[in-house]
């Protein structure tokens, strides 16, 4: 047998991982005694420890310059534990997939019994495909510390940008950002939405009386029309923030009521019309189909109570000529594809395998991770009752008791949202693992008999860039899924799994 020159490819993502099952020791073992066997001659190693955030990936990009600095006919075999050892995003899965088929690179992920080349077949890159899909599934809900802290600040009633006109940012005696009452502004913000809660006026000439009272930007300038108007529709202003479309509660003082600002949205939206929360109707394509003629969003609204029509919104694009389609055509149009979606019946076993293999790989991170958090927090939690103990026999004072206690609890609240963000992470992985499971066995069916929220997540994993052109969905598919259509038919599904 020829011997083939091959690099070791180790990584931990954090000091956890290194003391519970995949230590880079443990890693480099496994990875020599598969090279011995295959007949591989380590030629060059990397291991190091790093987060697989996209922010610190220096390492990675080291061993991708490494070999690219081979022509493809010479290049070395890459050899690494699992998956996600190599990769937990579509960029490095892409650039690699790049080499794979231009470059001659061959990967071979050994704990998943795994290798993939330019000959792959269906069943290889599926399986590869699957991995990497259900790697950023996971790591999307561990987001970054800046994600972390922001979402804890919103839930804990924080403003987390520029205070709109009527506050001022602050700092609190923490030295925490805040917002307070702009004490020369404030009252004219409520007066805008008494006066306009009452009907008399129309948005353009509440503007001029704004004029008329000298209220000024914190620029001097005075309030345009669309300012005024976004002014009205600030819910901020009784109490609520607005982020990505979620509201969150906030603490600081309210300068309306929410029946005042309820009045306000009646009047602007037209005297004793009902103001009915778009978010509350139960459309299937809600916010997921742009219009390929302008690129608005398609709405959807309901006809003689049971015909539903979705049509562009035209907020961008005055005069688009897009024509309103009926939601079941397009409903229609997006189950064929599902129903598009098969697999050969030999090979459905070995998918399921690997696919909880994945399962086993994650749930190693998964509990390495939380036994590491906890041990943080109970850590913590001596060093708070250290602290206390110190005050009582008056080794610290009470100042400096209160100061290393608020730092050591901030610690904790951030520990604890980890742990909430690991649980949502492992929800997250475990639906879409048995998504795919489903959808692998039958699409079609799977489509048509879930319910309105299940078909949505369906239409959200499987398909991106979705819009409507003359009444035809146009769309792209996301990987792996990209692989589903009609492989059964086709022979690269066949084909040996045996790497020599």
């Amino acid at each position: 047998m020829k011997t083939r020159n091959a690099i070791v490819f180790a990584r931990v993502s954090t000091k956890d991982q290194e003391e519970f099952g995949h230590s880079l020791p443990a890693q480099l073992k496994k990875l020599k005694e598969y090279a011995d066997k295959n007949n591989f001659k380590i030629i060059k190693e990397f291991s190091f420890s790093e987060s697989a955030g996209s922010k610190i990936r220096k390492k990675f990009e080291e061993v991708v310059k490494y070999l690219k600095s081979f022509k493809p006919n010479e290049m070395p075999v890459l050899l690494c534990q699992n998956v996600d050892r190599v990769t937990r995003n579509f960029k490095d899965a892409v650039e690699l997939d790049e080499m794979r088929r231009y470059e001659g690179l061959e990967i071979h992920f050994v704990q998943d019994g795994l290798f993939i080349n330019s000959t792959a077949n269906g069943n290889q890159l599926f399986i590869w495909e699957s991995k990497v899909f259900l790697a950023k599934q996971y790591i999307n809900r561990l987001t970054d510390d800046a994600i972390r802290s922001m979402q804890h600040k919103l839930e804990n009633g924080e403003c987390i940008t520029k205070a709109p006109i009527g506050y001022l940012n602050c700092k609190d005696e923490h030295n925490r950002s805040s917002v307070k009452l702009d004490e020369e502004r404030f009252m004219y913000i409520r007066r805008i939405f008494t006066e306009y809660a009452t009907g008399v006026y129309s948005l353009r000439e509440l503007t001029k009386k704004v004029a008329e009272w000298g209220l000024r930007t914190k620029t001097g300038r005075k309030l345009s029309n669309s300012q005024v108007h976004a002014l009205v529709q600030n819910k901020f202003y009784y109490g609520v923030m607005e982020y990505k479309g979620k509201l969150y509660q906030h603490y600081y003082p309210q300068i309306i009521t929410e029946d005042i600002f309820n009045q306000c949205q009646e009047v602007r939206e037209g005297t004793g019309k009902k103001h009915v929360r778009y978010s509350e109707k139960p459309f299937i394509f809600r916010g997921l189909v742009k219009c390929g003629h302008c690129g608005c969003t398609y709405t959807s609204e309901l006809k003689k109570g049971k015909y539903v029509y979705m049509c562009c919104s035209r907020t961008s694009k005055a005069g688009c000529e897009a024509p309103r389609v009926k939601e079941e055509h397009v409903f229609s149009q997006l189950a064929e594809v599902f129903d598009r979606m098969a697999f050969p019946v030999n090979i459905m076993a070995d998918i399921k395998k690997h696919l909880q293999e994945t399962h086993e790989s994650k749930k190693e991170f998964h509990n390495a991770s939380l036994r590491s958090l906890k041990a943080e927090h109970e850590k913590i939690q001596g060093g708070l009752d250290v602290l206390l103990d110190a005050l009582v026999y008056g080794s610290i004072t009470r100042d400096e008791h209160d100061k290393k206690a608020y730092e050591l609890k901030q610690r904790q609240k951030e520990i604890n949202k980890q742990l909430s963000n690991f649980d949502g992470a492992d929800e997250e992985f475990s639906m879409s693992l048995k998504l795919l499971l489903d959808l692998v066995q039958n699409a079609g069916l799977l489509f048509r008999s879930s319910n309105l929220e299940q078909k949505r997540k369906l239409i959200n994993l499987v398909f991106q860039n979705l819009s409507l052109k003359d009444g035809k969905a146009q769309y792209t598919l996301v990987k792996p899924f990209e692989l589903f259509l009609d492989e059964a038919k086709c022979s690269s599904w066949l084909g040996s799994m045996n790497p020599n």
